[in-house]
């Protein structure tokens, strides 16, 4: 019988064909020990010298990593293996013997590493990194589906910018001026107006000289909108969309958190409500841990992101930031027009912020002065302009950094290695 890995603890005693790569091999005089994967998962396959042919036995002790194959065998439980059983080789039927395979099993140095990332991504470590991030995405399909939101795709090439224009990348549409999208948001107020909870799951483009452990050229973004909902409304949903695809991942992914060392206990905790604190407040933590020289009215830093969440066990929100340093659609304190409806979702563990969410304006003469303020005078805006004239409604919604999400959960330093092909500054290739 055919199968996969995965489902091999559902054939415990029967003999089963599979096809697979060769991670990696040990023998030991009359045996040998064949650590298969096959995509789905992990098996140690066991051949021994008495137990299989003569050509069966020389094959395994000959194999060369990532040679590939169909073997066949009885799964049987075995107790010390994490996936919880292996494979009692009985014959192996060569497809393509590897030669020279360049990631060995000794270290080697980053750059190489992403130099041959079409071939890194094969390693048990970013197979599991791997296996997180589909589990997010399958996990965010799953609640926002169950919540009834309707999922929309926003253009990738757009004529205007949702926060300015001097992170986009440029390009010529035809004749006329285009841009990579730096986010769906603008196009998802509309899907809300249409549909009223919408959300929205693709690559946007920051055209940021960057080169921290928590920036890409090219990220994933889920960003949900949502008509009639006011900026607490959205805070909930935030912290129960987030509690969600923790426990989803921690459910569906022990294997892979196994692989990672994750110290899961950190991760068990994180259930709503989230803990909340004021930007006046944030500056004043930050006075007394040493940042003397911050100011209110400025944007926070990875550090000072980092200082802050150090002093909870959850994502902790930091609300009401100064309008100067947010973008122009966002919804003026009513108390505070100085400062508006918003709020970042800083992760724990100093992986920074993972949402970006706000209420947004949906006055039309005050979004007509932020219009005048951002200089926004090209056609390019008109339409989102009408979404306030026509039948306008109180909204609000948010964006989660998908890259980021899975760096804090896998517990990986680098969101490189949360992206199969990361896009960085010096990096195109492969």
């Amino acid at each position: 019988m055919k199968t996969t890995i995965s489902q091999a603890p559902q054939h415990v005693e029967e003999s089963v064909r599979i096809g697979a790569w060769l991670a990696n091999k040990r023998s030991s005089g009359k045996i040998a020990f064949l650590q298969l994967r096959d995509g789905t998962g992990f098996i140690q396959g066991v051949v021994a010298k008495n137990d299989v042919s003569e050509e069966t036995f020389r094959l395994a002790k000959g194999m060369t990593q990532e040679s590939s194959m169909y073997v066949t065998g009885k799964i049987v439980e075995d107790a010390r293996s994490p996936f919880g059983y292996e494979m009692q080789v009985s014959d192996i039927e060569l497809i393509h013997e590897a030669t020279d395979y360049p990631i060995t099993p000794k270290e080697h140095g980053t750059e190489f590493l992403m130099d041959h990332r079409h071939l890194w991504l094969r390693s048990k470590k970013q197979h599991a990194v791997m296996k997180i991030r589909n589990e997010i995405i399958r996990a965010t399909y799953q609640f926002f589906n169950q919540q009834g939101f309707v999922k929309v795709d926003p253009p990738i090439l757009t004529g205007s910018s949702a926060e300015g224009t001097t992170e986009l990348f440029h390009t010529k549409y035809f004749e006329e001026e285009a841009y990579l999208s730096q986010s769906g948001q603008l196009y998802m107020e509309a899907a809300a107006m249409a549909l009223g909870k919408v959300f929205s799951f693709g690559p946007t483009f920051r055209a940021e000289k960057s080169k921290t452990r928590r920036h890409l050229i090219e990220f994933w973004m889920i960003e949900p909108e949502m008509a009639f909902m006011d900026h607490e409304e959205s805070l909930e949903v935030q912290e129960q969309y987030v509690s969600f695809i923790v426990q989803s991942v921690l459910e569906n992914c022990k294997l892979e958190l196994h692989a990672l060392e994750r110290d899961t206990s950190k991760l068990e905790n994180i259930k709503e409500p989230f803990p909340r604190i004021s930007y006046d407040d944030a500056i004043t933590l930050l006075k007394e841990k040493g940042f003397e020289d911050i100011e209110w009215g400025e944007d926070f830093g990875a550090p000072h992101e980092t200082a802050i969440a150090e002093s909870f066990d959850k994502p902790v929100f930091i609300t009401n930031y100064p309008a100067d340093i947010k973008a122009f659609y966002m919804q003026p304190h009513p108390d505070r027009p100085e400062v508006v409806l918003c709020a970042d979702l800083i992760a724990p563990e100093g992986y920074g912020e993972i949402i970006g969410g706000s209420q947004r304006i949906d006055d039309l003469k005050l979004m007509e002065e932020r219009y005048e303020q951002h200089g926004l005078t090209g056609p390019a805006y008109k339409w989102y302009l009408e979404l306030r004239r026509y039948g306008s409604v109180p909204h609000s919604g948010f964006g989660l950094g998908l890259e980021r999400t899975v760096a804090w959960l896998s517990g990986v330093e680098h969101v490189r290695e949360t992206i199969p092909f990361p896009r960085l500054l010096n990096r195109l290739y492969p």
